[in-house]
């Protein structure tokens, strides 16, 4: 008896898709490295999740693996990114996966703001268990960080226009396949 596989296995032409996929997440977060806080990143995980859903985790956590050999596995810089992304990835795999095409766009893009507008709050436990601070001291980090979160937000909200154009064109790619 051959025996039960609950998930579908990874055909070879998706494992080469994932592989490129996180390989353009690491080379779009490098080339926008002098922009503070202003990068792809969101609207790559929101477009991957709309086209391969629970797939998507493997070009997102390919990314955070590539992005820890290249910064180093510290708990500072990469320890955050194991649920950073997954919260974006949660909160995309929640919306409906039907919406009226005039609100879709403007949904998405208000999930990456409220992602970037609430990194500080979202990366604060790690800073708070790992630097040794109070949570009096961490909240106080987190607001001196709060010009960088709202150019987070900003940015995030004005590149979250291509999320469906790039949903779109991986979709049709991978009609295709």
């Amino acid at each position: 008896m051959r025996p039960h596989h609950r998930y579908k296995k990874l055909k070879i032409h998706e494992i080469t898709v994932f592989a490129m996929l996180s390989a353009v997440m690491f080379v779009s977060k490098v080339a926008m490295e002098g922009i503070p806080n202003v990068h792809l990143l969101g609207t790559l995980v929101v477009a991957f999740t709309l086209t391969y859903r629970k797939k998507a985790l493997l070009p997102i956590y390919g990314y955070v693996f590539v992005n820890g050999i290249w910064e180093g596995f510290s708990p500072f810089g990469w320890f955050p990114e194991l649920y950073l992304w997954l919260i974006l990835w949660g909160a995309v795999m929640l919306l409906p996966q039907k919406m009226p095409k005039v609100l879709a766009p403007i949904v998405y893009m208000l999930v990456t703001c409220l992602h970037g507008l609430f990194f500080g709050v979202l990366y604060s436990p790690v800073y708070a268990l790992f630097s040794g601070m109070g949570w009096d001291r961490v909240w106080l980090w987190v607001l001196a960080g709060l010009p960088f979160d709202l150019l987070h937000g900003m940015g995030n909200f004005a590149l979250g226009t291509l999320i469906l154009p790039i949903a779109t064109l991986l979709k049709r790619l991978d009609k295709k396949m």
